[in-house]
C-alpha cells in the first residue's frame, strides 16, 4: 500500500451530526472532498439545506437530514434510513453540541453573576448534558447497530480540551458533559474493539465557529482565549480536517480509545 493510500476514504459511507456549520461542517467537507458518501445531520434545516446544496454543486456525494440529536426516536429512525439508503455505515462523527453559557468569570476576569453555580438553571444543565453527552450515546448506539453486522467501523466523537482542564469563562455544565463524553469513548472502544469498530475522540480547543452565538468572533472573547494559547491565536476549522481524515481512514487502524487534543498547546498553560 502506498503511503497516501493509507488515508483513502473514497466510497465509504459517513454520517456527521451537527454538520451544518463549524467543526461538523469541516468534517463533512473533508470526507466528501476525499470521496466519501456523506450524510449531514443538523437541527437547523435552513442552514443544512444551504450547505448540502453548496457541496452538491461541487459534485460531492452528500445528503442532508434534519434531526435533533437529542431526540432518540428521531435519531434511530434517521440512521435506519441511512442504512436502507447505502446498505452499510463506515464512519460516524458524533459532533453535535451546544455552548453552556457564561462561566463564573467574564472575559475581563470579573465575577459573572449569571454563571455562578447557585444561579445555574436546572433546565439549562439538563439541556447541555442532553446535547453534549447523551446525544453521543444515542449516536453511538444507532451507529453500532449498522456497523456490527459488517465487522468494521470508525466512530469519532468531538469532545474538548475542557474534558481535561477547567475553564472559568466557560459555563460550568460544559466541562462535565465533555468529560463524560471522553469517558464514554474509552468505554465504547473497549467493548467494540472485538467487532472491528474503532472509537476515538477529537478534543478541540478554541476554534472560530458559530457555537455560543459565534462568541469567538467577538474581539474581547477572542483575545481572552488567544492569550491562553501558546500559539497566541484561535484556530480555523480548516485546521481540524487533517486529524478528522486520519481517524476515519485506514491509517488509524490501530488507534482506538484515544482522545487527540488539537488546541495549539492551550491545555499546557499560557506562554507569554
Amino acid at each position: 500500500m502506498k503511503c497516501w493510500e493509507r488515508f483513502a476514504v473514497e466510497g465509504l459511507t459517513c454520517v456527521v451530526t451537527g454538520a451544518a456549520s463549524g467543526i461538523g461542517l469541516a468534517y463533512a467537507e473533508v470526507m466528501a472532498e476525499a470521496g466519501a458518501k456523506v450524510t449531514l445531520l443538523d437541527i437547523d434545516g435552513e442552514l443544512l439545506h444551504e450547505q448540502v446544496t453548496r457541496l452538491a454543486a461541487q459534485g460531492l456525494d452528500v445528503h442532508g437530514d434534519v434531526v435533533d440529536a437529542t431526540d432518540r426516536s428521531a435519531m434511530y429512525a434517521c440512521f435506519e434510513r441511512i442504512g436502507e439508503r447505502y446498505g452499510r455505515l463506515d464512519v460516524v462523527f458524533a459532533n453535535a453540541g451546544i455552548d453552556s453559557g457564561p462561566g463564573f468569570l467574564d472575559s475581563d476576569g470579573q465575577r459573572c453573576t449569571q454563571g455562578a453555580l447557585e444561579n445555574l438553571e436546572e433546565a439549562h444543565w439538563d439541556k447541555v448534558l442532553a446535547t453534549n453527552l447523551t446525544s453521543v450515546f444515542t449516536t453511538l448506539r444507532a451507529a453500532v447497530r449498522l456497523m456490527k453486522p459488517k465487522g468494521s467501523g470508525r466512530i469519532i466523537v468531538t469532545t474538548s480540551n475542557a474534558a481535561m482542564i477547567n475553564e472559568a469563562i466557560v459555563g460550568t455544565p460544559y466541562m462535565p458533559a465533555k468529560a463524560g463524553a471522553a469517558s464514554l469513548v474509552r468505554q465504547a472502544a473497549m467493548e467494540l474493539a472485538r467487532f472491528g469498530i474503532n472509537v476515538n475522540a477529537i478534543a478541540p480547543g478554541p476554534f472560530v465557529t458559530n457555537i455560543a452565538g459565534g462568541r469567538l468572533r467577538n474581539p474581547a472573547d477572542r483575545a481572552a482565549f488567544a492569550l491562553r494559547v501558546p500559539q497566541h491565536r484561535i484556530a480555523s476549522t480548516e485546521e481540524i480536517k487533517g486529524l478528522a481524515l486520519f481517524l476515519a481512514s485506514p491509517a488509524a487502524s490501530y488507534v482506538t480509545g484515544a482522545q487527540i487534543v488539537i488546541d495549539g498547546g492551550m491545555m499546557y498553560g499560557r506562554v507569554d
